[in-house]
């Protein structure tokens, strides 16, 4: 049997001893002739090469609540004070490599010497797009911040990062992050890996935030299943004020819907829990799968408009945007 050299912990309703899996759910593991059967098919859309930014300079502290989009899974929570990033990615390409792999086609929509002080930075996994060795070294070397991640992640982040300050849970584990601030694991139809022979040897998550200016819910990536663990979710936390909901990275549907949801189930997310308002995110920065660069956004307005919600309570979250949050509907700039 493989030893996973990232955690040791005791076997448990997701975690085997050896590796983290979905509790009830289709797997998401894909093997080499899946892999070739997709991408064989030639189904990729043509993304453009570069997409313009505005980029952000957000104010060094926030009293209430904003949420700017860095890209992809990266964005700046700013609430009651507190500075905090979801899942930092400044590098060029979601990739082991310098030269191969992702390439980004959106700058991040903060440069990284606008950054205000950073508190805290959330992981969600250890996916490339979401764990960035590169990024973290620097968030360390200028601001240090408390990481916090699901577990096993991080061995990853300590080999990477001599000296970083990390925090780990388990799903539905509650951390404190200081000056009133807390983040409740969530539980996430996903897996990971960064090598072929460490599948799902480190756990994923969604990071639920509880801060004085309202809760903020960043889903992490994640397929929709059966639904059970986001009506779990609504149950035990309450509907959180914003939802960060993953839109984009889902075609092929066949392929992709074990760990990906769609837009359509990205509606259905935002409903089971009841959130106030939701921004669409895991889009338009890196290609990962088939769909076209803009169809997440479209297809978005499509699945809002068939549920009956209007159209400003969820926004397809775009790179340099600053979305303001309170009693009135979400805003840009």
């Amino acid at each position: 049997m493989a030893r996973n050299r990232y955690y040791d912990g005791p076997p448990s309703d997701h975690f085997d001893g050896t590796r983290f899996f979905n509790p009830g759910q289709a797997s998401t593991d894909r093997g080499l002739r899946a892999v070739l059967r997709w991408k064989l098919a030639g189904a990729a859309a043509k993304w453009p090469v570069t997409v313009p930014v505005t980029p952000a300079m957000p104010r060094p502290r926030v009293d209430g609540l904003s949420v700017t989009m860095v890209g992809h899974a990266a964005l700046l929570i700013q609430a009651a004070g507190m500075n905090i990033l979801t899942d930092p990615v400044w590098s060029e390409r979601a990739s082991p490599f310098r030269r191969v792999g992702p390439k980004r086609v959106t700058a991040p929509g903060i440069p990284f010497e606008a950054l205000p002080p950073i508190d805290v930075v959330l992981l969600s996994h250890a996916h490339y797009d979401h764990l960035d060795i590169a990024t973290l070294r620097r968030l360390h070397a200028v601001y240090d911040p408390l990481m916090a991640m699901p577990l096993g992640n991080d061995a990853v982040v300590r080999a990477g990062v001599p000296g970083a300050r990390c925090v780990t849970g388990d799903w539905w584990d509650r951390i404190d992050l200081g000056n009133g601030v807390a983040t409740t694991l969530t539980p996430a139809n996903h897996w990971s890996n960064r090598w072929p022979s460490d599948t799902r040897m480190t756990l994923w998550s969604g990071h639920y935030l509880e801060t004085r200016a309202g809760t903020i819910w960043f889903v992490g990536d994640t397929g929709y299943g059966d639904g059970a663990i986001f009506r779990q979710v609504g149950e035990r936390l309450g509907p959180p004020d914003v939802a960060l909901i993953p839109i984009g990275a889902y075609e092929p549907r066949w392929f992709m819907a074990a760990q990906h949801v769609d837009p359509a189930d990205a509606v259905r997310i935002f409903t089971d829990v009841d959130a106030g308002r939701a921004l669409g995110i895991h889009w338009g920065t890196f290609q990962l799968t088939d769909e076209a660069r803009d169809a997440p956004a479209e297809e978005l307005a499509a699945a809002l408009d068939a549920a009956g919600i209007p159209r400003d309570r969820f926004v397809a979250a775009e790179p340099g945007g600053v979305y303001h949050f309170g009693r009135t509907p979400v805003t840009s700039r």
